[in-house]
């Protein structure tokens, strides 16, 4: 019998890809066997949880599925007359209002008014927060999504940003667990590949003197203090230029003598 991929994930069909990448970590958490053990039905569950997932996260693959799936009827959305919780939101200008709004645009096919919401209120509200509005783990969820949407329209400083937030979250309370290093990874990718040029050098130097206060590996924190003594270097501050290239060599010694006793 074909599985429905929906069930499996519980999300709905019209469910957007940020919602399927959502529901995916959250149930993969429950069910990977560095969770769950040797379970075999845990680990039976993870591998439809997997095949649902490979399903619905390829546009190709989904549209098949929903078109043999699906073959007698379509599912319609029920449309109430009574309250309107978009029309609720755009109509109100405080900033819980417009947090919510960001994120439910988010999470309902709006990512351009989502992305573009979020830069308006950055941009105009001087300390505008997203976090302040949402439980930590709705935060840490909706915030990596809006993330990764942020660096689709190669807005990466404020994707950085985000990410800073989310990755000091999960230090103290672990949440993504499995998926950190995924976030880590997302998060340098941006910092190695994407900053440098994208943004001027003020913004540049900020993030990667962040980037320091993150745990990342030797290596990264050093290639950071060489990228930041190159800027300095440009801008006619040499005194600090030296400094950092002398604190990339420090830790580049820590990273040998680590090495040293791993062997």
């Amino acid at each position: 019998m074909l599985e429905n991929c929906y069930e499996i994930l519980g999300v709905r069909r019209d469910a957007s890809a940020a919602e399927i990448r959502r529901a995916f970590r959250q149930k993969a958490k429950q069910f990977h066997p560095d969770t769950a053990g040797d379970d075999p039905e845990a680990v039976e569950n993870f591998r439809c949880l997997m095949r649902a997932y490979d399903v619905l996260s390829d546009a190709r693959q989904r549209s098949i599925f929903d078109q043999s799936f699906f073959t007698r009827h379509h599912i319609r959305r029920q449309r109430g007359e009574s309250f309107d919780y978009h029309t609720w939101l755009i109509a109100r200008e405080d900033e819980e209002s417009r947090a919510k709004l960001i994120f439910w645009d988010l999470m309902h096919h709006r990512e351009n008014e989502a992305v573009a919401e979020f830069k308006r209120m950055s941009m105009n509200h001087a300390g505008f927060s997203l976090k302040k509005w949402f439980i930590r783990e709705d935060f840490m969820d909706y915030g990596y999504i809006l993330s990764e949407e942020l660096t689709i329209r190669g807005e990466y400083y404020d994707a950085f940003l985000l990410l800073e937030q989310i990755i000091q979250m999960e230090y103290r309370y672990e949440y993504f667990k499995l998926f950190f290093p995924e976030v880590k990874s997302f998060t340098l990718h941006i910092l190695k590949q994407n900053i440098e040029g994208t943004v001027n050098d003020e913004l540049a130097l900020d993030a990667w003197e962040r980037a320091l206060d993150l745990g990342f590996a030797p290596s990264d924190d050093a290639f950071f203090l060489r990228k930041m003594a190159l800027v300095y270097r440009k801008i006619g501050d040499s005194r600090t230029a030296d400094i950092c290239l002398e604190e990339a060599a420090r830790t580049a010694v820590i990273k040998k003598q680590r090495k040293a006793v791993d062997y």
